[in-house]
């Protein structure tokens, strides 16, 4: 419910509500601000309203501008991350939305640049109608005051034969504002999350356009094209007396309003805005790089069917948590790119490990490098807030959707450490793990954990401790008569797993309600890593097989961010 998801998630919601508390009062105060104020009267007089809309959206750009890089400051979310280890969890967790936070900002980027520029479009052609204007209207000769002197100039058009493309190409806000509008949307379509899944080289790259959207906002209004009257000349000629004097003036003029208004730029600003957090920025880009020169020794390269890589690793100084993951760099491939991935292994074992399947050129490289020599490895991390409320269960579900599996490794091995070593700190008594995948060939390795984490179980007479479901969603004729022939096998025919392969989707009122009878009175923690519309349902079965009475069964749903 909405209540429930405020508590969890006070942190995040105070921060959306200041940050679009800001957007909204600075847009409405600048608005404001150049709709009505006096200074701005002779630029109203050729531009009209259009000219609030582009400085108001203009504020809320610089003001997005300066956000948008504090979220992917990985460095510095885990140094306040760990400064804020005596907060609550919650708050911890808060810091895993910074990707969701840093979306936002960008879509409202993309929403502000759009009203901007169409603004600034509407400017032009009003800027170049009053400069063609022969009908002694205001507008008319506010635009032939560059005549009278430099310094007098209110529309920066000074010639009939100007279009809206050649002011475009040619001055530097026109120019600095078609390459950075383009930068953005390239950086928007890139970072799509079939095209980070499948083509990862693709949204790494495009997303390094960000130097040329930042360089291009500092110079944009640099040129100072949209003015308004100086103070000096209001004190002396205010448009309030004297507006109507410039359109009926007499040659041998004797009253107060004979003089010329005086014009005078706006300052260019957005450089006051996103200096801090480029400095910020360029600090965290240090500091990666340092930390990624620590040697880092791969101790064994397992290569498992359908193409998928395990490495083993050691690294001076490394602790990991369950659910975290790592930045990955090999310069054999690339000098430049990073790739994310979450770490398979449990904090007990004495490596930290990856499984590398193949999702774009720079995996299907990696895996091809490492089947011909030991590559030189680089590792920046551990990144990520701990999943260590699975242990806080007495009953733990374990939801994994296809590539959602991987962090599950890392929990299900863990949780078994613990249960041997008869940790303190592991509350749970029973584990059911769902898996979901459309073909299990890229998981084959997964499968494998699974065969040995069930026979260390069964060996030491805890085989009940872990009930798992494997639920294959895409399957075909062929493995469909498979089955059948050797439907009374002891093992399945698809995983070689003692526990039968179910195909098609689970059903999770069944599931549930088989749960809720078998642990009556438990708290049981239901964790997804997967799809929105997996988490909808799941959601909503938590809410209706929590009993009301608090001495019975209660499910508690948490969604991971990996």
């Amino acid at each position: 419910t909405m209540g429930n998801w405020l508590v969890n998630h006070w942190f995040s919601a105070a921060v959306l509500a200041a940050w679009l508390g800001i957007n909204i009062f600075l847009f409405t105060y600048y608005f404001l601000f150049f709709d009505r104020d006096e200074q701005y009267f002779y630029t109203r007089a050729i531009l009209g309203s259009a000219l609030a809309w582009a400085r108001a959206s203009a504020k809320c750009l610089n003001f997005n501008s300066m956000l948008i890089l504090l979220p992917v400051c990985r460095n510095l979310l885990s140094f306040l991350r760990g400064t804020c280890s005596c907060c609550r969890r919650t708050l911890r967790k808060q810091l895993d939305h910074n990707l969701t936070f840093h979306k936002l900002v960008a879509y409202a980027l993309a929403l502000l640049t759009a009203v901007h520029t169409i603004a600034h479009l509407f400017n032009l052609e009003r800027y170049n109608q009053s400069q063609q204007a022969t009908d002694g209207s205001l507008p008319a000769v506010l635009s032939k005051m560059h005549l009278q002197g430099s310094n007098k100039w209110l529309n920066p058009i000074h010639s009939n034969e100007t279009t809206v493309e050649y002011v475009a190409f040619t001055t530097i806000p026109g120019l600095t504002g078609v390459i950075i509008t383009l930068a953005l949307i390239l950086m928007v379509t890139s970072s799509t999350e079939f095209i980070r899944r499948n083509y990862f080289e693709v949204f790494w790259y495009t997303h390094h356009l960000f130097l040329i959207y930042f360089s291009g906002l500092v110079i944009h209004g640099i040129a100072g094209l949209v003015r308004g009257q100086t103070e000096q000349s209001m004190a002396e000629v205010h448009p309030q007396h004297c507006a109507q004097y410039l359109t009926q003036r007499d040659q041998n003029c004797t009253h107060d309003c004979c003089k010329d208004p005086e014009f005078g730029s706006i300052p260019a600003e957005s450089w006051k805005w996103v200096l801090a957090p480029i400095i910020l920025y360029v600090f965290e880009r240090i500091l990666r790089v340092w930390r990624a020169r620590q040697k880092v020794v791969v101790t064994k390269v397992v290569m498992h069917p359908a193409r998928v890589l395990e490495l083993q690793m050691q690294k001076k100084g490394f602790r990991m948590e369950v659910g975290q993951y790592i930045f990955v760099n090999c310069p054999a491939i690339s000098a430049l790119e990073w790739h994310p991935f979450t770490l398979t292994s449990a904090p007990e074992e004495d490596f930290f490990s990856i499984h590398v399947r193949v999702a774009g050129d720079w995996t299907e490289r990696l895996i091809d490098t490492f089947q011909l020599e030991l590559p030189r490895i680089e590792v920046d991390g551990p990144f990520g807030t701990a999943s260590e409320d699975v242990f806080q269960y007495d009953v733990a579900m374990l939801v994994g959707a296809g590539i959602g599996v991987t962090p599950f490794a890392s929990i299900l091995k863990s949780i078994w450490y613990k249960f041997q070593q008869s940790d303190q700190t592991l509350k749970t008594k029973k584990i059911y793990f769902y898996w979901l995948c459309r073909d299990t060939g890229a998981f084959a390795w997964f499968n494998d954990l699974l065969a040995s984490l069930e026979q260390k179980m069964a060996e030491s007479g805890k085989a009940d401790f872990l009930t798992y479901r494997l639920f294959l969603t895409g399957w075909d004729t062929s493995i469909a008569n498979n089955v059948a022939l050797h439907f009374d096998t002891p093992t399945d025919t698809v995983t070689g797993l003692r526990q039968k392969t179910i195909f098609g989707r689970p059903m999770w009122n069944m599931e549930f309600a088989a749960v809720a009878a078998a642990h009556p009175r438990s708290v049981v923690g239901v964790f997804l890593c997967g799809p929105g519309a997996l988490a909808k349902s799941l959601q909503k079965s938590c809410h209706q097989h929590s009993s009301l009475d608090p001495r019975k069964v209660k499910f508690y749903f948490n969604k991971e961010n990996f």
